[in-house]
């Protein structure tokens, strides 16, 4: 009683009051914060019919995700390139990834870097920008929701510019592919 109490959507739909000293907590888990800017995303889970084979119970097996990187590369990768392919990887698993696709169908061939922040939390920052518009998601690979929009703009001028160190680009799907030299 007498806190202020901030709402966040732990699972993006419903709200819960948070109490100051646990907002940071929240955040670190992939609670979105009232208010806070948000990516329209469709869920990967389409609604099934209820057919014979759901009635046999037989399920069809998930068709196996690509990699990241189609071809194998002939050299081992550096820490960085290593980074740039999980976050890649973690990145394309998310709603996000069907997200960018749409818009990219829409606005075009987007820019896009993967970044490692500094510091021991792990996080990368993937952006992605068209001329109108840019998002920043970050990628955090040890937390329950391991991507979140953390920015967007509109302005390219708004970037730092070593956000805009474009080393990947996005497949027609939404698929991120960072952009590794080949020896």
């Amino acid at each position: 009683m007498g806190e202020r109490a901030v709402r966040f959507a732990p699972n993006g739909e419903d709200f819960v009051d948070v109490c100051p000293l646990c907002q940071e907590t929240a955040l670190e888990h992939g609670w979105i914060k009232e208010g806070s800017p948000t990516t329209p995303t469709v869920p990967n889970e389409r609604r099934r019919r209820r057919g014979l084979g759901s009635f046999l119970d037989l399920k069809r097996r998930p068709a196996a995700e690509e990699p990241v990187v189609s071809e194998p590369i002939l050299r081992r990768l550096s820490q960085p390139e290593q980074q740039m392919v999980e976050a890649a990887d973690i990145f394309n698993a998310s709603d996000y990834r069907r997200t960018v696709g749409g818009i990219a169908k829409s606005l075009g061939e987007p820019r896009v870097s993967i970044l490692r922040l500094s510091g021991v939390t792990g996080e990368l920052i993937v952006t992605v920008a068209w001329d109108i518009s840019w998002y920043q998601y970050r990628v955090t690979p040890e937390l329950a929701q391991p991507v979140r929009l953390a920015e967007r703009g509109h302005e390219l001028s708004e970037l730092d510019a070593t956000f805009k160190q474009w080393n990947a680009r996005v497949e027609q799907d939404g698929r991120l592919v960072p952009a590794i030299a080949r020896v």
